[in-house]
């Protein structure tokens, strides 16, 4: 399903404000904080970390694949979804459920409207097949990140 755009030079947040006055390169410049709170009031931090876990999420599922570099490497919003989860875990271990509460990320389909947001601007990209729906309720984040399952 999704896959970073080329073309989009995806930036960190913190990168992109540290680069505001040098206006000159081809990639527009992405005001994070504006879109993080026209997404639903997300911390711009979430969107770097959905780039990032868009990339677990597709070497995870294309793992035994030799791809190359033009072909596809779509994963699903499932996929996407259980690459976030596995990637919050390894980032922030029992802290991952506070994380993503910080960042006002509750459910999986706040993953889908993080996603949605950047396919907006151009960042990510979609084929006709793909939904928001794809993202609800893939799993409950009470059980996705249950102390017992963050061992």
């Amino acid at each position: 399903m999704l896959r970073l755009a080329p073309e989009a030079g995806l930036k960190s947040p913190a990168a992109t404000s540290r680069e505001k006055s040098d206006m000159s390169t081809e990639v527009p410049v992405i005001d994070w904080h504006r879109l993080a709170k026209d997404a639903g009031g997300y911390s711009p931090l979430v969107f770097e970390f959905v780039r990032d876990g868009l990339q677990h999420a597709s070497e995870t599922v294309h793992r035994a694949e030799n791809l190359g570099e033009d072909e596809s490497r779509h994963v699903t919003g499932q996929e996407l979804c259980e690459g976030l989860r596995d990637l919050a875990i390894r980032r922030y271990g029992p802290l991952a459920r506070t994380v993503l509460d910080r960042w006002n990320v509750r459910c999986t389909a706040d993953f889908g409207k993080v996603v949605f947001a950047l396919i907006d601007v151009g960042v990510l990209r979609k084929t006709e097949d793909d939904s928001f729906e794809d993202f609800v309720d893939v799993y409950a984040f009470d059980e996705a990140f249950a102390e017992g399952e963050l061992i």
